[in-house]
């Protein structure tokens, strides 16, 4: 039996149109995947910067507020309520000027009432003092009597004893003369010790009188001065500020009512990032500039407590200050990091760096044509970053905001 032979089918022009077929979506694939790389953007909405070579001034630029070089904080004594105020904010006030008056019956009753008591004991103490000295006086004259009367007796006993040597007078009178002489001796002696005793404890009385006299007179004077806190006065020449009390306003004691800035002079205060910590320091060169004209500034303190993510920093003024500037302006003031100024290619600061990191801009390549590239950024100041690697002088780059096409490779300007 004959067996039927199939003709072998040719699989060459399949593989061909496979291959073909594999080519085709690989081309489009490119050419979708090339698109998607690519868009186009409205050249008006861009920020085109060239990059140039100049000299890199490492320097930080901060709001300022004008500040008093130095101010007196005014508090209350007293505690109480306003009863007059004698000078509004903002006025010049001289040393012990009156500012204001504050009431407290309670307070003031209490004052009255130790006073009265202390100049009770004090008139105490003064009449005790009194009785002393006519006691002393009383010894003194019994003294003096008893110094007279041993005079007496011993004229007496000497006339007596010359009549008995002379046989005048008789024994017994004699003998009694001696006694009495004796008696009256021995008497002044005890009176005499007695009253020596009596007056070295007066004395030391008296000085304890005397002492508690004067501290009760101490204490008395500083009870009458406060009661002169009810009015607070200026402590210091200068100008008010912040002071803006109202009668019947109720304050305690030690509460504050304003400032007196000194005439001696400003400083500027800033308020600095907490980024910034390790590169701000004390003797650091600032400026700032009014109506043209740079006046010279040194950083002189930088406070190392950090508030809300800032850090306080005063300056003070070099050689001359600013006649016009007043507390409360705010000015620009420029910190120099470092006074080593050297060339460096510079690239003016822009919403890119949020965009990309620093880590690559767009380049015009063409008049109408950007491209990504990655570059190098070193240090930056206020106005410019400065750029180590990536660019080259002259060339111009975008410099706004990358945020709608960052994943492109190639943008083409409209």
């Amino acid at each position: 039996m004959d067996k039927k032979i199939e003709k072998r089918k040719n699989i060459i022009p399949k593989l061909f149109l496979g291959i073909l077929l594999f080519c085709f979506i690989a081309y489009f694939s490119l050419l979708l995947f090339n698109k998607e790389k690519q868009t186009n953007i409205n050249k008006e909405h861009l920020t085109i910067k060239t990059v140039q070579r100049d000299y890199f001034e490492d320097i930080i630029i901060f709001q300022g507020e004008v500040e008093p070089l130095n101010t007196i904080l005014i508090n209350t004594i007293e505690s109480g309520s306003v009863r007059n105020v004698f000078v509004e904010n903002g006025e010049l006030v001289e040393k012990e000027q009156p500012l204001l008056e504050i009431y407290n019956p309670n307070t003031e009753f209490n004052y009255l009432t130790q006073e009265t008591a202390i100049i009770e004991q004090i008139n105490n103490l003064i009449n005790i003092r009194v009785n002393i000295k006519n006691q002393q006086f009383d010894l003194n004259r019994t003294a003096l009597e008893i110094e007279h009367e041993f005079n007496n007796e011993e004229r007496e006993y000497q006339l007596n004893k010359e009549l008995f040597e002379a046989e005048i007078l008789a024994e017994n009178d004699y003998k009694k003369s001696k006694e009495d002489f004796r008696f009256q001796k021995a008497q002044q002696e005890m009176v005499f010790k007695n009253i020596k005793n009596e007056k070295i404890d007066r004395i030391a009385q008296m000085e304890r009188i005397n002492n508690s006299i004067q501290k009760m007179e101490r204490t008395l004077k500083k009870l009458k001065a406060n009661q002169q806190n009810f009015i607070v006065k200026a402590s210091a020449r200068g100008k008010l500020s912040s002071f803006n009390p109202v009668v019947g306003q109720s304050f305690q004691g030690g509460d504050a009512l304003g400032k007196i800035d000194l005439l001696d002079g400003y400083k500027i205060a800033i308020q600095v990032d907490e980024f910034y910590n390790s590169k701000i320091k004390k003797g650091q060169i600032a400026e700032i500039k009014i109506n043209d004209k740079i006046f010279e500034l040194e950083v002189n303190k930088v406070l190392p407590e950090v508030i809300n993510g800032e850090f306080r920093v005063e300056l003070k003024f070099i050689h001359l200050i600013p006649k016009n500037i007043k507390r409360g302006m705010t000015l620009p003031v420029k910190i120099y990091l470092s006074n080593n100024n050297s060339k460096a290619l510079l690239l003016a600061k822009g919403g890119f760096y949020q965009s990309s990191g620093g880590q690559f801009v767009y380049v015009l390549s063409e008049e109408n044509k950007a491209e990504k590239r990655y570059i190098t950024i070193g240090k930056s100041n206020s106005y410019y970053y400065e750029v180590i690697d990536g660019l080259q002088e002259n060339e111009k780059v975008i410099t706004s905001s990358y945020e709608d096409y960052k994943t492109m490779s190639i943008l083409n300007l409209r």
